[in-house]
């Protein structure tokens, strides 16, 4: 059971990907550009994910207060966020107007049906900003909740509709060995679980860059070789690559729809926009315009790479520039169960409620 130092390294996989992401691009896009699902209120041929951020006075589109759903870390207002500013932008895309969100429309075409996030707190993240959403529209709904550490979920029980969260950071499996945890990038067993589902929305990437201390496994199984460490970008391409095959050999895409969310970016380092001693603490409001300086990180071309060879329909939800723009919309210290400054999750009421608004204009 020897140990490998592993060959590829991550400007070479970054270079490798980025020179092909065109053509990949061009190749999936009849798989992740959710544009072209010809929704109610949709303009043909619209790209909902390019445009700009706008002030809007009728926003946020509910109150943190009168929402239970939403966990101590996200609530920003009640710990202490002195702004509101960051509260009244909407996504606007530029060519056509993202529907706004109809509760009690999405309840009554989901009757009956399940709708899944699967991954990490991102997830979590975004499950609390939909289930808010719907108890928006429907303040008097009767609702049921369950919170578990792998599956939790919220029932409307009048529509008979339940919006479940299975917790899962890497997507393919973290077990317990007898050389202790291990990352296993071959390997998903909690599938099973999200099989029966008429809708699952994937999420993973940011636990992939974890290292020391905040790291949750030992080491990294791939086939019979274990290493004690991997480049990330391998690694996650990998892990990936795994979870695109499972979607191909398990789910029947007649009664499953499947999403997957795009990679979420974070704002501890302002020289990504151009304000090198500034993270995201203390912004208050959006960058301007459409393109984020850094460019897009180097996770999104392992995503379309990925995506561009999957054989079941997967859609894209393509969040990561519009959210790049949103320096302004994390918790930083203004988080109940979060210490220090948390520039990687997102307020609530808040930008993961774009997130389901363009998700609810795919969906519709």
């Amino acid at each position: 059971m020897g140990f490998r130092s592993h060959a590829f390294t991550s400007l070479f996989l970054h270079a490798l990907l980025l020179c092909c992401l065109s053509l990949e691009q061009a190749r999936a896009a009849q798989f992740y550009n959710v544009s072209g699902l010809k929704g109610r209120k949709q303009v043909s041929g619209c790209n909902f994910f390019q445009g700009q951020w706008v002030f809007d006075a009728s926003y946020p589109l509910y109150d943190s207060s009168s929402c239970p759903f939403i966990d101590a870390e996200f609530d920003c207002q009640k710990y202490g966020r002195p702004d509101k500013q960051y509260l009244k932008y909407a996504w606007k895309p530029n060519s056509c107007d993202l529907p706004r969100f109809d509760g009690g429309e999405f309840l009554r075409r989901w009757r009956g049906k399940k709708i899944m996030f699967v991954g990490d707190s991102l997830s979590l993240n975004s499950w609390e900003s939909l289930s808010c959403l719907i108890h928006a529209s429907v303040p008097n709904i009767k609702a049921s909740v369950a919170r578990r550490d792998t599956l939790s979920y919220v029932s409307f029980q009048d529509y008979s509709f339940t919006l479940l969260l299975y917790r899962t950071p890497y997507l393919v499996d973290l077990e317990k060995e007898s050389v202790g945890r291990v990352l296993n990038l071959d390997s998903i067993k909690g599938g099973n679980t999200w099989k029966e589902v008429d809708v699952l929305i994937f999420n993973t990437w940011h636990w992939w860059t974890h290292t020391g201390k905040s790291q949750p496994w030992d080491y990294i199984r791939e086939g019979s070789n274990l290493y004690e460490d991997m480049d990330r970008l391998t690694a996650f391409s990998k892990g990936l690559t795994t979870w695109a095959n499972w979607v191909d050999n398990n789910i029947d895409p007649t009664k499953t729809k499947v999403f997957f969310q795009g990679i979420s970016p974070t704002h501890y380092l302002g020289k990504e926009w151009n304000m090198p001693k500034k993270n995201c603490k203390g912004e208050v409001q959006p960058l301007p315009g459409s393109s984020y300086p850094a460019g897009a990180p180097p996770a999104t071309a392992v995503v379309n790479n990925v995506l561009s060879k999957i054989k079941n329909p997967v859609y894209l939800l393509d969040i990561t520039t519009l959210s790049q723009l949103r320096k302004d919309g994390h918790p930083s210290s203004y988080s109940g169960n979060h210490p220090g400054n948390d520039c990687s999750h997102w307020c609530l009421p808040g930008l993961p409620d774009t997130w389901n608004q363009l998700f609810y204009a795919a969906i519709m």
